[in-house]
């Protein structure tokens, strides 16, 4: 397997955390966002969207990092990252779909950029938007989460799966701007219950050989 992603990626560091807890080995191909490495035309044949992650596996090319833990889990069922239970699994993918879907798409390096650059906003304009939308969403995360009989020290019981590879990742974007977290307890408690697993921690963007400031 070869993933092509950049360190401060929350979507690749998804698919890194989905592969540790796999326990599958993988070579990076780095793809420098800053310095527009995915619009190079090597890349887009890799992947046409110009995103990362993208992961080379059996002869194919996966986009999209929700797509990608999920083949992952049904290629490599163990430990299951998903419920085995219906109603559970559509909970899951709801607490994930908030991250993925809601808050992270709005908050990408690429939006971020477009704020800056052609509508002008300054450095605390965009922390001001970043941490409204990461609120937005972890105020409805940390309601879903608390009280929830399904809750445990994982997003969904004992083990930590979908749901917490999509949230982990956010809170660690969180701290760019300095979110104040003490309104979430409970996402709190999950985000140091997982980086105490070395497949969080290993995959956090600061251990990556691609980091730079």
């Amino acid at each position: 397997m070869k993933l092509f992603g950049f360190f401060r990626s929350s979507a690749a560091f998804r698919v890194r955390i989905a592969l540790n807890l796999k326990g599958l080995a993988y070579e990076d191909g780095f793809i420098h966002l800053r310095r527009g490495e995915q619009r190079h035309a090597g890349y887009l044949k890799t992947n046409p969207q110009g995103l990362v992650p993208a992961l080379e596996t059996d002869g194919q090319v996966l986009i999209q990092s929700m797509a990608i833990v999920e083949y992952l889990d049904e290629t490599h069922p163990e430990p299951a990252l998903l419920p085995r239970d219906a109603a559970g699994r559509a909970r899951v993918r709801a607490l994930a779909e908030i991250v993925a879907c809601d808050i992270h798409p709005i908050n990408n390096l690429r939006v971020l950029r477009y704020l800056h650059g052609p509508l002008g906003h300054d450095q605390g304009a965009l922390g001001v938007w970043y941490n409204h939308w990461i609120a937005t969403g972890f105020d409805a995360f940390e309601r879903l989460l608390a009280g929830n009989p399904r809750t445990g020290p994982f997003c969904d019981g004992e083990q930590p799966g979908l749901a917490d590879i999509a949230l982990i990742p956010q809170v660690v974007n969180s701290e760019r701007y300095k979110l104040d977290l003490s309104p979430y307890p409970t996402i709190a408690g999950i985000y140091a219950n997982c980086m105490r697993l070395d497949a969080f921690a290993a995959a956090h963007p600061d251990r990556q050989p691609d980091r730079d400031d």
